[in-house]
């Protein structure tokens, strides 16, 4: 059975990618921020909290890490007098370094298994669809999808995939009640395109349904 870790699996997307990847066959961790209901404590506004957690999964192999944990806090900020220097740190910390740090801490359990990474990004990484605004949500999922793009380079020659995915307008907290999905449905996506992944893949950026996005 292979293994998952899925970060912020508490509630929307990353719960039910939970869900979809157990009935898949997988043996599915997650992480929260507090680690109630059976999840990992996961906070990644703390940069010791990612080798915390790998230290508590020991020296398991990891088939599959999906990096979904994100805030946006910036929506509706005036560009007059909002996006204060916080919010920029508070959000970079988590959609960014904590990217980076959990998969720093993990890369052992995943070269042990010759996993994949799954980052979730958003059409809102695209330099080519620019409507305005966001500016922090939007400058932190283009910061995750270059260095998930990156971290392909590195990491194709040790047979370690990695894809970059924007899950739709889902109905989440985050996405509210006029989104265009549901989080079962982007969950059900996302699973179709992490199973799909593979070298000849890496470093893509695709839809929740299978189209390549623009970057």
């Amino acid at each position: 059975m292979p293994d998952a870790l899925i970060t912020g699996a508490s509630r929307g997307i990353g719960a039910a990618l939970k869900r979809e990847l157990t009935e898949r066959g997988y043996a599915v961790e997650g992480t929260s921020t507090a680690g109630a209901e059976g999840l990992h404590a996961l906070d990644l506004t703390d940069p010791a909290a990612p080798q915390r957690l790998a230290d508590t999964r020991g020296a398991r192999a990891l088939d599959l890490l999906v990096c979904n944990a994100g805030l946006y806090l910036d929506k509706g900020q005036s560009l007059e007098t909002g996006y204060p220097a916080a919010m920029w740190a508070q959000e970079f910390a988590v959609n960014v370094t904590g990217v980076f740090l959990t998969v720093q801490a993990l890369l052992p359990a995943l070269r042990a298994a010759g996993g994949k990474i799954a980052i979730i990004s958003s059409q809102m990484a695209s330099h080519t669809r620019a409507p305005g605004g966001s500016y922090i949500y939007r400058a932190s999922k283009a910061a995750a999808l270059n260095l998930g793009r990156n971290l392909a380079t590195d990491l194709r020659p040790e047979g370690i995939a990695v894809g970059i995915y924007h899950p739709g307008w889902v109905k989440t907290d985050m996405g509210g009640a006029s989104a265009e999905i549901t989080a079962g449905e982007a969950a059900r996506g996302l699973s179709d395109r992490v199973q799909a992944l593979s070298l000849a893949t890496t470093g893509c950026f695709e839809t929740w349904d299978g189209r390549a996005h623009p970057f």
